[in-house]
């Protein structure tokens, strides 16, 4: 058989059997990924892509190999939900690294956690004054949770007694011209509501929409693949 032939349906093989073995995983190796999580999504890419080029060998052990990590990290990752002793073993604990705006400097060092890398996290997050804060947490998949004082905390409708509506989530109901008809179901309308809805802002056809998404508060908003934006003289 034709070398690149072969290659072509190795691929597909590796390719789908990578794809099936990461949707029984679970969204947790495609989320933040812990230090375990980046060894095991390394290792599966490299066996599925020897698999996929390297014909000196036959595929079938590399099968076998991708099975069973896959298997092993299914299994590892069932005994951390029943266990947290295995899961802070494999995947590490949150580790207080600031407290009332003072930083925890052995609690840095244990990790190997840098001051430019709090820094610039805080800075992520829109803080530029440690006193602003009361803990920070050094989460397990190396982001970082930030609890400001309360003195710090922006005021919200609930401190100042004002009443506010319940809040809504957007349905896309307009979707690259076309509609989306199971999400005009979830909202009670029709078709023949859309079609209403976008007359009264002049849209005749749908084909000119490019999104389309409604609240419940704030209503349709319309997005077209033509947006007459006149562009501001440089």
């Amino acid at each position: 058989m034709n070398e690149g032939l072969i290659v072509l349906v190795r691929g597909v093989i590796g390719f789908f059997t990578l794809l099936i073995f990461t949707r029984v995983l679970g969204k947790q190796q495609v989320s933040q990924l812990t230090f375990f999580d980046y060894v095991v999504g390394i290792t599966i890419g490299s066996t599925a892509s020897t698999l996929t080029t390297d014909l000196t060998s036959r595929a079938w052990p590399h099968w076998v190999g991708l099975f069973t990590w896959a298997t092993l990290c299914l299994i590892l990752q069932l005994i951390t939900v029943k266990s947290k002793t295995a899961e802070e073993f494999l995947d590490g604990k949150p580790t207080i690294v600031i407290t009332n705006g003072k930083i925890l400097e052995q609690s840095m060092k244990t990790y190997r956690y840098t001051i430019s890398d709090l820094l610039a996290q805080l800075r992520d997050k829109g803080i530029f004054d440690l006193d602003q804060i009361a803990y920070a947490v050094l989460e397990k998949d190396g982001t970082l949770s930030i609890l400001k004082k309360t003195e710090c905390d922006p005021v919200t409708p609930k401190d100042l007694n004002i009443k506010t509506t319940a809040a809504s989530i957007d349905y896309e109901v307009i979707y690259d011209g076309s509609i989306i008809q199971k999400n005009l179901i979830s909202i009670n309308r029709n078709e023949r509501w859309l079609i209403n809805k976008l007359k009264k802002q002049s849209i005749n056809d749908i084909s000119e929409v490019f999104l389309a998404i409604y609240n419940a508060n704030s209503g349709l908003h319309v997005d077209f693949y033509k947006d007459h934006i006149k562009e501001k003289n440089k």
